[in-house]
């Protein structure tokens, strides 16, 4: 009978400690891959060396570009980067806004509101509507998390736009 040896594993609390802490740095970078933290003159390919592909790209009036970032459907931004004719960041904004998603017209098309606020975290029907309802999560001026429902025709016409808070999660009992 031959044994052979097993290799033994030690770990030391300074190796655990300097593999917690590298964790910690990649996810502490991961976040800062943000909108938020980009600089106005950024050009265009380095937003997308540091924030990947947006969700949609359209020309601006009198030349320019807006990209579209979004961390729906489980986040509660949506972003509009624009850029200048030389492909430099002149703007970015947050849009997921109660004010601006109150100020959606009736009569903007399912093309206006995907344009303005990329895909909604859901699609749904019911049965006193005829049509599709979008719906948004997004954090209001005092911090509620909130849902717009936007309530387009079977067209794609809006016709409505709706808020209902969300629900806590802490709230197992839904009351």
């Amino acid at each position: 009978m031959t044994l052979t040896a097993r290799p033994s594993f030690s770990l030391s609390m300074a190796s655990l400690a300097r593999g917690a802490a590298a964790v910690g740095l990649a996810l502490a970078l991961t976040a800062c891959a943000s909108p938020d933290f980009v600089k106005p003159g950024a050009s265009r390919n380095e937003v997308l060396q540091n924030l990947g592909p947006p969700v949609s790209a359209t020309q601006l009036p009198g030349g320019g570009e807006r990209l579209l970032y979004t961390t729906q459907p489980s986040g509660r931004q949506v972003y509009h980067m624009d850029f200048d004719t030389t492909g430099r960041l002149v703007r970015t904004e947050q849009v997921l806004t109660f004010n601006n998603l109150a100020g959606i017209p009736a009569g903007w098309t399912v093309d206006d509101v995907r344009r303005t606020f990329g895909p909604p975290m859901l699609v749904e029907q019911v049965a006193r509507f005829d049509g599709d309802i979008w719906t948004y999560r997004f954090r209001d001026d005092l911090g509620t998390r909130r849902f717009a429902h936007v309530h387009l025709d079977p067209r794609g016409v809006v016709v409505k736009v709706m808020f209902t808070d969300e629900p806590d999660p802490r709230d197992r009992f839904g009351f």
